[in-house]
């Protein structure tokens, strides 16, 4: 299949998969605190992706392990405990709406850390996705006055750190395999993620034996395999395919996934968020859109 039709499929899969992933853990902490639910998603995730990909794990270079091991926590360990926190307090919808600042500092970190360019297009597209984005917040925000908003602070620390793992994967981990990649950054948190479980009583029998425990426990499991293993392969395999704006981008769709699911799940919702999501939708096209093939059409890079 063309590459460009593939990456707007994985694209959108993206977005159905970590758009849902914002209700699992909402639900998942039902029973375990956002310590126990990161240590759990990261296991579990963890244990498969060694199943299926640990043959990968051959292609990364001994240069390359400390990339590997820098995009392991913080492209997942440290972003999933800082959601986790971030939803005993704000609606699960808020969370993945802060979430879409990432296609902004993306931009940002590349240019300030990673000697990109960037395009006027691109730039045009992340501020009108991110000006829908802050739509979503104030709608929610007077719909939801109640809630701790302070907490909202994480959701974009863990942005940024989504925003430095897509840098890293283009400029240092392009010529390793997506599986490889998501395997070998896995395998090095399994040892922490099992410490922590040991540290908070999670093995203990009746703790485990709860009806509320067990039900939460299902859901992490459709969380890790789905929200973060597969998600994982997809999204490095994406950043090989585009770019870390595109592929950050995902970030603007997640929201409108994540509204549904709230919606479902007894959030509020109204039609600002609903025009809101539009105004996102149109970014994502700006910053994505391919011009003719003339000269006079070509972007011109902006300089850092």
């Amino acid at each position: 299949m063309n590459s460009n039709y593939l990456k707007w499929i994985f694209l959108f899969s993206l977005a159905l998969l970590w758009g849902s992933s914002f209700i699992l853990i909402k639900k998942g902490l039902d029973g375990f605190s956002p310590l126990q639910l990161t240590a759990l998603r990261v296991l579990i995730t963890g244990i498969f992706l060694v199943i299926i990909g640990f043959k990968k794990v051959k292609q990364i270079k001994k240069s390359q392990w400390k990339w590997i091991i820098i995009s392991g926590f913080i492209g997942t360990m440290f972003p999933t405990l800082l959601f986790s926190y971030a939803e005993t307090e704000i609606d699960s919808t808020i969370a993945s709406i802060l979430n879409s600042t990432v296609p902004l500092l993306a931009l940002i970190t590349g240019v300030l850390f990673f000697s990109k360019q960037f395009f006027k297009k691109q730039f045009t597209g992340v501020i009108v996705g991110l000006a829908g984005s802050v739509l979503l917040i104030l709608a929610g925000a007077s719909l939801n006055p109640n809630q701790n908003y302070w907490f909202g602070v994480l959701p974009v620390i863990a942005s940024l750190m989504y925003a430095f793992n897509a840098n890293i994967l283009k400029t240092y981990l392009d010529d390793i395999s997506a599986l490889g990649i998501a395997t070998g950054s896995f395998l090095v948190l399994i040892p922490p993620a099992f410490a922590i479980l040991i540290f908070t009583d999670f093995f203990d029998v009746e703790f485990l034996a709860q009806e509320t425990v067990q039900t939460s426990l299902g859901y992490i499991v459709l969380l890790a395999l789905f929200g973060t293993a597969l998600a994982k392969i997809l999204f490095n395999r994406l950043i090989q395919l585009s770019d870390p704006v595109f592929s950050t981008s995902v970030t603007y769709l997640i929201p409108i996934v994540a509204l549904f699911w709230g919606f479902l799940d007894g959030e509020k919702f109204n039609l600002y968020q609903l025009a809101a999501g539009v105004v996102i939708l149109f970014g994502v096209y700006i910053s994505n859109r391919k011009k003719k093939q003339k000269k006079e059409d070509k972007a011109k890079p902006v300089e850092a």
